[in-house]
């Protein structure tokens, strides 16, 4: 008499079995823009203080507060003008009182200098200048260090690198900082029927979106992607081509034959390995899932289910967190929101439901509303969807009006 088959696990059980296998990548120094997105592995002291040195914030004069302090359009103060100084210009001048230094934005203040006057409250005099608004005493200099100094950490431990954050980072001379590489993910998807988008189509042949899909969704998850042309439903080509793979991946993730059909040449492939686990997730959709660690280096790979939508609600809830967890990054799964259904849904009784959905956010509370039917074979509602309503396993209906969480697709976190 057949043994019974265990049931099904939680999708909370199933990631937590997957976060402990998972490790950190080893953090090094990387060019500035390699780390975009990545969360920085220590402290980031700045090297020097910014601005660096004391320079003007307008063009116009360099002059002594107390000789401009007067002026007015009706009283205006000529002063000759005994030089000019530019951004970038290595001479630093000295200047003394009565006399005023033409000086340009970001030019560094000459010596003896307490006050910037615009070239608007003057009449742009080359040889001598008419100042006709005085300024107020330290007007328009920039001071050395008042916006960094050094030693102040610009970035903390975990803090992730953005265009702002790669911006002050290069202002202050650091052009390489110590992050965790991005994840190299291997896509791979099966099916003696896949053939490659721009073919032509024979009868019982259809598109390889899976693996487009996925490579998507590893690219938006800040990983490196590589997809693989579909294996044939040949157990030992699999094997091959996973193995000629391994070399280049940090984790493997392949949609299809993880079921229970003939064919289904994933999990026919694997389990004779004995490190990797085919499971039953107590979700919709997504049910079949298989998690484990092939070849020498003991690699993640990630066995997914065929359907599309299936694939990618697994991907979002199980590889992406994983992904987040190489590089250090939090938090690892996606943050839920509250949103009103604009109508009534209905789900399957321990099972927790993964539902479409177009999320938008209102004044007095965001709506979402269930788009495309229920089947994961249903590309278009999948790809009109921002969002994922979840409804737990004791949850068999909620009403229109019900306030729902929901996961967002699109939203950074």
């Amino acid at each position: 008499m057949p043994s019974p088959e265990p049931a099904p696990v939680s999708v909370d059980e199933h990631l937590a079995h997957i976060l402990d296998s998972i490790t950190e990548l080893p953090a090094y120094d990387q060019p500035l823009l390699e780390t975009l997105g990545l969360p920085v592995v220590a402290d980031v002291p700045s090297p020097i203080s910014l601005p660096v040195f004391d320079n003007s914030a307008m063009d116009g004069y360099a002059v002594v507060f107390r000789d401009v302090a007067g002026a007015t359009p009706d009283r205006p103060v000529h002063l000759p003008v005994v030089g000019e100084i530019a951004a970038g210009q290595t001479t630093i001048y000295a200047m003394s009182p009565g006399t005023a230094v033409r000086i340009m934005t970001g030019a560094p203040i000459p010596a003896g200098c307490t006050a910037v006057v615009p070239l608007e409250a003057t009449d742009g005099g080359i040889a001598k200048v008419l100042v006709n608004e005085a300024p107020t005493e330290g007007q328009h200099i920039r001071r050395a260090g008042e916006d960094v100094k050094t030693g102040d950490v610009l970035l903390r431990a975990g803090d992730r690198i953005d265009a702002r954050r790669a911006g002050l980072l290069a202002s202050v001379g650091i052009g390489r900082v110590s992050t965790r590489p991005r994840p190299r993910v291997v896509i791979m998807s099966t099916g003696s029927e896949l053939v490659e988008p721009g073919s032509t189509l024979a009868r019982d042949q259809i598109f390889d979106a899976n693996s487009y899909l996925l490579a998507a969704a590893a690219k938006n998850a800040g990983a490196i992607a590589y997809r693989v042309a579909a294996s044939p439903d040949d157990p030992e080509t699999f094997v091959e081509m996973l193995s000629d793979q391994l070399v280049r991946a940090d984790i493997v993730v392949t949609s299809g034959g993880v079921s229970k059909g003939a064919h289904d040449v994933v999990k026919e492939a694997l389990s004779s390995l004995g490190t990797v686990t085919f499971r039953e997730v107590a979700m919709q959709p997504g049910k079949p899932q298989g998690f484990g660690l092939v070849g020498e280096d003991g690699t993640p790979i990630f066995t997914l289910p065929g359907n599309p939508v299936s694939s990618y609600v697994s991907f979002e809830l199980f590889v992406v967190p994983a992904l987040r967890k190489m590089t250090g990054r939090l938090p690892l799964s996606r943050p839920l929101v509250r949103a009103k259904l604009t109508s009534s849904v209905s789900s399957i009784p321990g099972r927790r439901q993964f539902l479409r959905g177009r999320f938008e956010p209102k004044v007095g509370g965001s709506e979402v509303t269930p788009v495309g039917g229920a089947g994961s074979h249903l590309m278009n509602g999948l790809a009109q969807s921002n969002a994922l309503i979840v409804l737990g396993e004791d949850v068999t209906r909620a009403e229109h009006g019900t306030d729902v969480p929901v996961m967002l697709l699109d939203r950074d976190f």
